[in-house]
């Protein structure tokens, strides 16, 4: 039963990664597909949110609950938790305690990227907008 909950864990973490990664760069997405836009800006206003208000993702739960399961039940780390949770947790990069203005650091840089990739994607719609058509 050891594998399935590290299995679950590993899903888990590997679904949360791929969040973290639609909200940072997911705007290069809309970019090409428009209708992503629908889903990338919840996307961003959530994860701005729980880094400047220090909120856990419901994800984080989810995920340290089947990894728990799975160390009572014998069974290790995994690559997944030793090479992949770092990107998701930046509290794992600080062996001492990540520092408390961190988190509303990293709020405002996805903010910031976002904001500039979102102002330079509506540029170039109006650009095309005006160019003449051949």
């Amino acid at each position: 039963m050891g594998m399935l909950y590290r299995l679950f864990a590993d899903c888990t973490a590997l679904f949360h990664i791929s969040f973290v990664l639609f909200v940072l760069f997911g705007s290069a997405l809309v970019a090409r597909y428009p209708v992503l836009l629908w889903w990338h800006l919840p996307a961003v206003t959530w994860g701005v949110a729980i880094e400047l208000i220090g909120w856990n993702c419901p994800l984080t739960y989810v995920e340290n609950h089947f990894r728990q399961l799975a160390l009572e039940n014998g069974q290790g780390w995994s690559f997944v938790d030793l090479y992949l949770l770092p990107i998701i947790y930046p509290a794992l990069w600080f062996p001492g305690g990540f520092p408390s203005w961190g988190f509303p650091v990293i709020g405002i840089v996805v903010f910031v990227i976002n904001f500039f990739a979102y102002h330079r994607i509506r540029r170039g719609r109006k650009a095309s907008e005006k160019a003449p058509s051949a």
